[in-house]
């Protein structure tokens, strides 16, 4: 409910746009949210089941890792069981992305620099053009060329810009342009320098992430600094939020951090105080039941759950549906911003959930009313054209 004002306003980098199976990357495309499986490639059960579970919480592509022929081949029986466009992981040997790509790979995230002579980068750009693949350049702080490291003394923003700069060029003089580029690096510093450096010196789309970032929480905490420094300022097409946790938790955290900045919304944003001795119902454990309770809902929206009338009115006038804690164990309901009615302890989480689900069934009905009504105005002005 919160009106655009100037200082909210993200101004993206202008970046050209490429397609990754069905999802744009760049250009004025949302900003897509990546994860990578975890799980042997060769195992597809495992690693369908995996990518489903990504699915479910929102990702729009997924990455696997094909080191050997069976990964690579392992596609042909996993993309068919799947909604989203996968990518093939190849490190080095240009006959796996020549089969990843026969096999429906949407796209091979491959340095072709690194997998040898001009004539295999040649096979590498007719597969991709052949079958509709895009590309990544993915360059890594971990891993940079050996000449880089001597020319620069260590892993720097420069070296990671110049090092990505040079596999474009070598897809470029093939003619193959439907690619997008990283420069990650573990150092929030580092990787933040290089993209920044990157985005000034060319126009590709951007995928970023802090790679090798940690655990879940700690992994969180390093990612949403470096990313949200980037996004914040207008840089990043697509990310990945590199955790040593499950996939779907990667695919949670950015879509938390796209929310966070208004530059995606899924679901419901819940808006809730850490609690005190003012409280007057038990915030913290209503917030997880609710949370949970709450995960199949995609229709953004927003819920504010406020423990007392101290910080609860003012928030609840900012959201959809709001909650504020009130004595004697009731508690007001807000509706799009307004006292609407009283609310019971008992009752607070079956009561919200059922709001929320409300308030989804009605966001979704309007919007098929609304794409009926402009299915409609589009089919006269086709009649009349015709017509004339």
């Amino acid at each position: 409910m919160s009106s655009v004002r100037a200082y909210r306003q993200i101004l993206r980098r202008k970046s050209r746009q490429i397609r990754v199976g069905n999802v744009l990357v760049g250009g004025d495309a949302p900003i897509s949210v990546q994860t990578m499986t975890n799980t042997p490639t060769a195992d597809v059960a495992a690693t369908v089941a995996q990518i489903q579970a990504a699915e479910r919480v929102g990702a729009d592509i997924v990455r696997v890792s094909c080191p050997d022929q069976e990964s690579a081949l392992a596609l042909k029986q996993i993309v068919p069981q799947v909604s989203v466009p996968i990518v093939a992981d190849i490190h080095f040997h240009y006959k796996r992305a020549i089969e990843a790509a026969q096999s429906g790979a949407a796209c091979l995230r491959i340095n072709p620099g690194n997998i040898g002579s001009a004539e295999r980068v040649r096979e590498v750009v007719k597969a991709a053009k052949d079958y509709g693949c895009s590309m990544r350049i993915g360059v890594n702080a971990g891993s940079l060329e050996q000449d880089l490291l001597e020319k620069y003394g260590e892993p720097c923003p420069e070296a990671l810009v110049e090092s990505a700069l040079n596999h474009a060029k070598i897809l470029e003089d093939h003619d193959f342009t439907e690619f997008k580029i990283s420069v990650k690096a573990s150092d929030v510093f580092l990787a933040v320098a290089a993209y920044q450096g990157l985005a000034e010196a060319c126009d590709y789309p951007l995928h970023i992430g802090i790679t090798e970032a940690g655990g879940l929480r700690a992994g969180t905490v390093k990612s949403s600094i470096g990313l949200g420094m980037l996004l914040w300022s207008g840089i990043g097409d697509t990310i990945r939020v590199s955790l040593s946790a499950e996939p779907a938790e990667e695919v949670q955290v950015g879509y938390e951090m796209l929310k966070s900045l208004g530059l995606r919304r899924r679901g419901v944003t819940v808006i809730s105080c850490p609690s005190c001795a003012r409280q007057n119902f038990n915030v913290i454990k209503t917030v997880e039941t609710l949370e949970a309770r709450l995960a199949h809902i995609t229709t953004p929206l927003t819920l504010s759950v406020i423990g007392c009338v101290v910080n609860g009115p003012g928030e609840a006038r900012e959201t959809d549906i709001g909650l504020t804690g009130g004595g004697n164990n009731t508690h007001q309901v807000y509706l799009s911003g307004v006292t609407d009615h009283r609310l019971k302890d008992q009752n607070i989480v079956d009561h919200l959930v059922g709001l929320v689900e409300k308030k989804a069934a009605e966001i979704e009905f309007a919007k098929i009313e609304a794409a009926k009504i402009e299915a409609a105005k589009a089919a006269e002005k086709a009649a009349e054209n015709a017509a004339e």
